[in-house]
């Protein structure tokens, strides 16, 4: 049977991709969706300004817009998908995880909480069993899971295969972010057009950290940092979709281009509907991975990376990744689907 789920935050433009995720998903139901006061009672269709490149489901359309609060869901929903805005996120997710109710969520609030687990399930599916510990000190009958950033998420799946080969120890990383990461009304057609922006506020800090804590170890109490220094330069530029990073990594083995590229080319998926069969994608070309030419990779849920240098200490990649899908909603998704798997439904 179909697990039942809701979404938080729906009208948005990650609670939008969730909802096209969502829709054909073998494993989930859309039984509930959330949003503003202002939305409530509302039809999605009258609620949302639908702006994904599908049509709105026709099905999902016509299901009536909720208030964000516990009480506003059904019961038998097993599962909620947030895409709060942070602010909201840190007051209201907890009241749904009180409520009884397990929450993947992708809002920025709570991902560095030592007993929240923050996960991408191909790099460190065993971190979910943080739930345990967090069920026990805070009372839930319900959970909260988290994935990371959609800056962290695009380098870190190439990481862990550099790291589990060649021991990365520093990371040093420029980014080249797409307009859709900062929501569809968060820059102005004025500020990006011809421009780039070098800030993007508190994106530098998420990279450091949460990276660290993706690939840190979980002992079964507690995650452990990775001992990695990293540091990062975010920056906001006219594309549409798809996060271009530019790494260079230090690692404590000797590493060749060759080397690291097939290292990442070794990683696989792992058995959830959404998680692609070839995680990361080596481009030869030099000129590759490109945002738009190759953010669909995998449906979207794909690495790529490519233009692999030798430097003195280790070696300098790019990589890219699509940041509303992998980055974000499909994120999301593959988390639930991870929790459905691990019986915390």
């Amino acid at each position: 049977m179909s697990v039942r789920v809701g979404v938080l935050g729906a009208t948005g433009a990650v609670g939008q991709r969730l909802i096209q995720l969502l829709d054909p998903h073998p494993e989930f139901e859309i039984a509930a969706l959330t949003a503003s006061e202002s939305s409530a009672g509302k039809t999605y269709r009258e609620a949302a300004k639908w702006r994904v490149d599908a049509p709105i489901p026709d099905d999902v359309a016509e299901i009536e817009v909720g208030a964000t609060a516990p009480e506003a869901v059904p019961d038998d929903v097993e599962l909620i998908f947030s895409s709060l805005p942070s602010g909201i996120g840190a007051d209201v997710e907890p009241e749904f995880c009180e409520a009884g109710y397990v929450v993947s969520s992708n809002s920025s609030n709570g991902r560095m909480d030592e007993d929240v687990p923050l996960t991408i399930p191909e790099v460190n599916a065993d971190h979910v069993d943080l739930i345990e510990v967090q069920r026990d000190e805070r009372g839930w009958d319900g959970a909260l899971l988290k994935n990371p950033n959609c800056s962290t998420i695009t380098m870190v799946p190439a990481l862990k295969a550099l790291d589990q080969a060649f021991d990365v120890t520093d990371v040093r990383v420029s980014t080249l972010q797409a307009v859709s990461g900062a929501g569809y009304s968060g820059v102005s057609s004025m500020q990006i057009i011809d421009n780039a922006i070098p800030h993007i506020g508190g994106e530098e800090q998420k990279m450091e950290t949460e990276s660290r804590k993706l690939l840190g170890s979980f002992d079964g109490a507690e995650v452990q940092m990775h001992e990695m220094d990293v540091a990062a330069s975010c920056n906001r530029i006219p594309t549409l979709d798809g996060h271009l990073e530019n790494v260079w990594a230090d690692t404590a083995e000797d590493v060749t281009a060759e080397g690291a590229a097939d290292a990442m080319a070794a990683v696989t998926g792992i058995d959830l509907h959404s998680s692609p069969d070839q995680l990361i994608k080596v481009f030869e070309e030099p000129d590759r991975p490109q945002p738009r030419l190759d953010r669909n990779t995998e449906g979207g849920m794909g690495v790529g990376v490519g233009g692999f240098r030798e430097t003195t200490d280790g070696v300098q990649f790019n990589c890219l990744a699509h940041n509303t899908m992998r980055g974000a909603a499909g994120a999301s998704i593959l988390n639930g689907e991870l929790l459905n798997q691990r019986g915390y439904l």
